[in-house]
Parts: C-alpha cells; structure tokens; sequence
C-alpha cells in the first residue's frame, strides 16, 4: 500500500472557539494517537488533506511530516474523518499510530466486475456487502478487492471463502457469509379489478326488474 505524506504540527488542544480559529486559518484539528502513544492534538493544511486523503475509499496509512522531532515520519492509520453536514468540509481526523511489524485488523472495500451471466437474462445484481474486515501488516493493506460476477447465473452467490487473498493477508469472518448474489426479476402483480360501485350495481339491476313488470 501506498503510504501518503502529510505535513502536520502540534497544537495546543482547546475550546471550539480555538477550533474554529484552527478552520478559518486554513487548518483542520486532529489527533494522533494508539496502544503505545499518549494521544497528540494535531493542526493539518486543509488543503492538502481534502486533496490527497479524506476522499480515498477504504484504510490508507500517512507519514507524518513534521518540524517536530516527537512527530516526524511516525506512520499513522486515517482512522476517521469527520465533514461539516452542509458545506462537505473536512472539520476533524483520527489518526491511528501503527507499528509496520504488527498485524491489525481493517475494512476494505469491494468492487463487483463485470456483468452477470443472470443480469443478461433479466435477474438483478445484489451486493450484499461492500466491504469487508481483513488482517495483515499496515504495509499490506489492500485499497480494495475486485469481485468478479460474471459468472453468476440468476439465484448464484459469491461468498467470503470464494474470494482469494493475496499472500499476508486474511479475511476476519465467523461464518461463510454472501458478498453478492443474483436475484430474480421483479414480476409485478396485475392490479386485482376494482367491486362495482353500489350505484353501479343498482343501475344494472333496474332494467331487469322492469322488464318483468311488463312480463307480468
């Protein structure tokens, strides 16, 4: 996996009143931290960031780039990022300190390829998950996993045990779960014919009564 360079700073970890100075000058408040390092309030170009890292799918490792001695080149997991609900804007990240020697568990995200045998014949492609939990060194983190589905016939399913790991990595599952399957057509139901209106009924019935009153 391709480890990214951000340059960072410390910062003195405070109110939102200094956050949001933080934001208008160009800077995102972070964190830094994990199981062997006290957490470490972080200032990061926005800029920077938003272009070359809070958009990626899936887990991506940063080099700390830094003035500091205590931060430089320390390799961090993008843990979370957090966006502003209206503007989109990256407000806040996690940053998860790793050791490269050190297996941990991550999600990685799915791309289903190609088109199903069953979809040509009228069935619907369904994923049913888009990604899934691995472990294996931070180095070896997959950006992703192609799913081939072109073989998949209406009612066909891949499933965790189908698809292949590359070497130093496994999949963390309890059971043989389904990644994506192809389920039949939609039919519709016709739409049952609607009951005669009461009035309906009457005015059919009055010629017939009638006409027996002048049988009579």
């Amino acid at each position: 996996m391709e480890t990214l360079e951000i340059q960072v700073d410390a910062r003195e970890a405070g109110s939102k009143q200094k956050a949001r100075r933080l934001r208008r000058g160009g800077k995102i408040p972070g964190i830094l931290y994990g199981p062997k390092t006290q957490p470490v309030a972080l200032e990061i170009d926005r800029k920077d960031f938003s272009s070359r890292v809070a958009d990626l799918e899936g887990s991506h490792l940063v080099r700390l780039k830094s003035n500091s001695s205590a931060l430089a080149d320390r390799v961090a997991l993008v843990k979370e990022v957090q966006f502003h609900p209206i503007t989109g804007d990256v407000v806040h990240t996690d940053l998860y300190e790793v050791d490269l020697t050190a297996r941990i568990q991550v999600r990685a995200p799915l791309h289903f390829v190609g088109k199903a045998e069953g979809v040509v014949r009228g069935g619907i492609l369904q994923p049913v998950v888009r990604e899934i939990e691995v472990e294996c060194l931070p180095l070896d983190i997959p950006e992703f996993f192609n799913v081939e589905v072109g073989g998949l016939d209406i009612g066909d399913s891949i499933h965790i045990e189908d698809l292949p790991m590359p070497a130093g990595v496994t999949a963390i599952y309890e059971s043989n779960f389904a990644l994506v399957t192809v389920v039949p057509p939609t039919v519709e139901e016709a739409p049952a014919a609607a009951p005669a209106a009461p009035e309906a009924a009457v005015a059919a019935a009055a010629p017939q009564e009638e006409s027996k009153e002048q049988e009579s």
